[in-house]
């Protein structure tokens, strides 16, 4: 009986074992995939602010080039100008779904499945039926 107890406790003692090495090397993935991530969210976070920096240049330049043949504060109203259209034709484009993210759109130009809720559709479920489904009423 004692040699059974012995075996019992081992047996215990080499799960706790490889349950603590299992931790130890989920913990390990997880800062390793998380480190990537940070690296990541780095870089898109610095292209996103040379991007930035670029569109100023590129503003400043439209506006110099339009100085040479106007007054200053007339280039600068244009240069403002175009930049808001600009805004708005890219936010419109959000709206409307037509960026790259966009719902896709049946041949006849139908919404898709699910239009019009407030949450987007789930990709593979049944269509929503325009009305609700018709209940029998008790006592009727």
């Amino acid at each position: 009986m004692d040699r059974l107890d012995h075996l019992e406790h081992l047996d215990r003692h080499l799960v706790e074992e490889l349950a603590q090495v299992a931790r130890e090397t989920v913990r390990e993935e997880l800062r390793e995939q998380s480190r990537k991530r940070r690296r990541t969210a780095a870089l898109y976070a610095a292209s996103g602010a040379a991007a930035l920096y670029a569109g100023g240049a590129v503003a400043l330049a439209v506006g110099l080039a339009l100085a040479i043949v106007l007054p200053g504060w007339a280039a600068a109203l244009i240069s403002a100008a175009l930049l808001g259209a600009v805004a708005c034709l890219l936010r419109g484009a959000a709206r409307s779904g037509h960026g790259p993210h966009a719902p896709h759109r049946v041949a006849d130009g139908a919404p898709p499945s699910g239009a019009g809720l407030p949450y987007p559709p789930v990709p593979g479920a049944p269509p929503m039926p325009q009305t609700p489904p018709d209940t029998p009423r008790r006592g009727a």
